[in-house]
């Protein structure tokens, strides 16, 4: 028996045709581009012509539960865009009809195509409202006589005409194909190659391209790196054990993965064999093979992504699917199979020793490929993550430039970061990280991301949301545990940070970066003892180190004990240099600046911040210098490298959102403009919640909430200034160990004198001597601190 063509799976409208196995929609033959959303809304509509397709219906069918999208918008959207398709309008529809505020509701007609033979042989058709007659949409015509006959005779039937209709396109489709192997919510496991042919390029290369490959398409869920090791360590094998086929097989099994994939390269003379062959997980029965012959080296990646691009079809990937997201591998990655190859352990020296360590082999991979999109890519994030700003911008950017060679999930991941991470628009970043993770579920890298961003702008609970959709996905994603921990200390839920550090412990996972949340819920608990554990932890880490050395610097701080912080600064500071992290030291040097001008040493904190800008002259590091010379008494310079920044920076949400107005509102405070000052800290209130820097690892939240209250303290308005300096206790767990929230139980206790509420004010000042009891006799705010309350007694 012959397979049916794919001309019997067609539906028609007027001059519209949907072929539904290529998800292809002609008008007069043409074919139209018609993808994602408003296809999707079509064929719904299609099924279930004459009825009422609820918002609601439609909404659950589009964007699954903890799918992040303004969903109101977004459907509007997707109709509009399918009505232009179909040149329809809402105002007089053809095929579309809006019903307000309940839903919408096919009224075109639908027929669905037999076979070819002849026009409107062997159709079922569906007609178009008739107005004389008041036959619509839901009456069916069953040609019997030919197409004129066909076209005089209408019948209701008790079922929806489109309903039957689809059914049968279906039923012809479910008879002559079978289910296939695989659905998207099963999962493979990609085992190593087997390389006869001696020449060491191929190790871990090919395994890395088929791995790119598949995971580019939504259809496949790859068990993850991390996965895997995980699941080696239950076997009691170490993380980078060989995943030999039996191995891989019983990560297949143990990670409830339903295919095991594995290939083999061996020589034939001057050519190559490649061979790929996906196997059942349980029965290790063979469900689809691939062999096929290179003729050069040079081509065996472009034949392995033909053979790939096969085996997903025979997998059960649909042909649709396939044209959208197909790219060889050399589109997807490289040409050269030295890059990948350097690629390739780029990604296991990061699993076996970290950021650092996959460095030198993207730099190399570079070397050899300089349009290597996704290498310039992944080196911006390893910079990111290792505190060097202008590298991971200047890697960035050429991803960027280079972002049409290559296929949809990698610009999705480049362009996201560039919104993210160079031109800084927040929101921008948040639309790709929606439509990424909308078009290639499950994505838990997307949702990781998109919680980043959203905690960047002080928006906690979306946040929250969004790494529990990641966890959700990848439940041993450590990265999201991290960050999720960070969350709810900010959220002053350390009970649920607690729970987290205790699941991701009971997962066998660990990650630094826990680490630095572990040191923040003690110092939420006013723990010396595990701060310092955690302090001790990290010496000779390289990489956190210098992280949690200046978070105790900043702890010190915090209780005033100010010769103590910059000794934790200064080893901060050597330690990131020994780590070759050039601008992580100066963000050290530049934090230790700012605390400076905060507790009056304004001469200190200017010198600091022009030795710092002279070893390095970041984005990060102008912002936090023009805060420091607004706060120290150098307004002339600071307006120059605010405007400075305004130029350079015209998009970045936090730089236009809270920096500048931070900024410019400590200037007019220099110039005594208190008013001015409260004006322009108007629009920053949104943002003030998280103020993350490029540098991640440093925040200041609430910097707008205390210039605030010193604007109302110098209009001797004290019940305003109170209600700024209270948002630092209200947040403690945002706040942490960020010395403002020492300083802020100041502000407070001059608030309440100046409202004439004594005992309020004698409270206040007593919690911030409390606090720093052991605090440096010398620091000029805590003199003015102390005679101000020797007035007040």
């Amino acid at each position: 028996m012959s397979l049916p063509s794919q001309s019997q799976h067609k539906v028609s409208f007027g001059t519209f045709e949907v072929d539904l196995v290529t998800a292809e929609l002609r008008n007069n033959g043409d074919k139209l581009t018609l993808q994602g959303q408003p296809f999707q809304i079509l064929m719904v509509l299609l099924e279930r012509p004459g009825e009422l397709v609820t918002r609601e219906e439609l909404r659950k069918i589009l964007w699954p539960s903890h799918t992040f999208v303004d969903f109101e918008h977004s459907l509007n959207k997707a109709v509009n865009r399918l009505r232009d398709a179909l040149h329809d309008s809402a105002g007089q529809p053809k095929f579309v009809e809006t019903l307000p505020r309940k839903g919408y509701r096919w009224i075109g007609p639908v027929g669905v195509t037999g076979n070819d033979k002849a026009a409107g042989e062997g159709h079922l058709v569906v007609p178009e409202a008739d107005r004389a007659s008041g036959i619509r949409a839901g009456e069916i015509l069953t040609d019997i006589e030919g197409p004129r006959s066909a076209r005089r005779r209408f019948w209701k039937v008790a079922i929806p005409a489109g309903s039957l209709a689809i059914a049968l396109v279906v039923g012809i489709y479910i008879r002559f194909y079978p289910a296939p192997p695989l659905t998207e919510k099963d999962s493979l496991v990609v085992a190593d190659f087997i390389n006869t042919t001696g020449d060491t390029v191929f190790d871990d290369t090919l395994k890395q391209g088929l791995s790119a490959q598949l995971s580019h398409s939504p259809f496949f869920n790859v068990l993850s790196d991390q996965g895997v090791s995980e699941t080696l360590r239950g076997m009691g094998r170490t993380p980078t054990n060989p995943l030999s086929l039996d191995v891989a097989r019983e990560i297949c099994v143990r990670s409830r993965s339903k295919v095991m994939v594995a290939g083999s390269i061996s020589s034939l003379g001057s050519q190559y064999v490649i061979g790929l062959k996906a196997m059942d997980c349980e029965s290790g029965n063979v469900i689809a093979q691939e062999q096929v012959q290179a003729a050069t080296k040079e081509e065996v990646l472009e034949v392995l992504g033909q053979e790939t691009t096969r085996l997903r079809h025979k997998l059960g990937e649909s042909l649709s699917s396939i044209r959208r997201f197909d790219g060889f591998l050399f589109q997807v990655t490289t040409p050269s199979l030295d890059a990948l190859k350097a690629f390739s352990m780029s990604e296991i020296a990061r699993v076996e020793k970290g950021d650092e360590a996959a460095v030198p082999f993207l730099r190399r991979a570079i070397e050899l490929d300089p349009n290597f999109a996704q290498a310039h890519a992944t080196l911006a994030t390893m910079y990111v993550n290792l505190h060097e700003a202008s590298l991971a911008t200047e890697s960035m950017k050429k991803a960027y430039d280079l972002r049409d060679r290559v296929s949809e999930m990698e610009r999705f991941y480049i362009e996201s970061h560039y919104h993210h991470f160079v031109t800084g628009e927040l929101e921008k970043a948040n639309q790709v990280y929606e439509l990424w993770a909308r078009t290639y579920p499950p994505n838990d890298a997307a949702f990781v991301n998109l919680g980043v961003s959203y905690s960047s702008l002080g928006q906690y609970d979306k946040a929250v949301v969004a790494t529990l959709e990641a966890l959700r996905i990848d439940p041993e994603n450590y990265v999201a545990y991290a960050n999720l921990m960070a969350l709810y200390i900010n959220m002053n839920r350390l009970d649920d940070a607690r729970a987290t550090y205790r699941k991701m412990l009971a997962s066998n996972l660990d990650y630094p970066e826990a680490h630095v949340c572990v040191y923040a819920m003690a110092v939420a608990q006013g723990d010396a003892a595990e701060m310092r554990s955690q302090v001790e932890w990290a010496k000779g880490k390289v990489g956190i180190e210098d992280i949690l050395f200046a978070q105790q610097a900043d702890t010190e701080a915090f209780y005033g004990r100010l010769g103590a912080a910059r000794e934790f600064s200064r080893r901060a500071i050597e330690s990131a240099r020994r780590a070759g992290k050039k601008e992580a030291a100066m963000m050290w040097q530049m934090n230790g600046a700012l605390r400076e001008s905060e507790f009056g040493n304004w001469q200190v904190a200017r010198n600091g911040a022009a030795a710092a800008l002279e070893a390095a002259s970041t984005r990060d590091l102008k912002t936090m210098a023009a805060l420091i010379l607004a706060q120290s008494g150098d307004a002339g310079h600071a307006q120059k490298m605010s405007d400075d920044l305004a130029r350079h920076y015209p998009l970045d949400t936090l730089i236009d959102g809270y920096w500048l107005p931070t900024i410019r509102a400590a200037i007019e405070l220099d110039h005594n403009r208190p008013a001015e000052a409260i004006h322009l800290l108007q629009g920053a209130a949104s943002y003030e919640l998280g103020a993350v820097l490029f540098t991640a690892d440093w925040a200041a939240p609430l910097h707008p909430a205390y210039v605030r209250g010193q604007a109302y303290l110098r209009l001797h308005r004290g019940k305003e200034a109170a209600a700024e300096y209270q948002k630092f206790i209200d947040h403690w767990g945002a706040v942490r160990n960020f010395p403002l929230g020492a300083l802020a139980r100041l502000g407070l206790a001059r608030a309440y004198a100046m409202q004439g509420e004594s005992g309020k004010a004698h409270a206040a000042y007593q919690d911030f001597f409390t606090l720093w009891k052991d605090a440096d006799p010398d620091i000029p705010i805590l003199k003015r601190a102390k005679a101000e309350f020797a007035v007040l007694q």
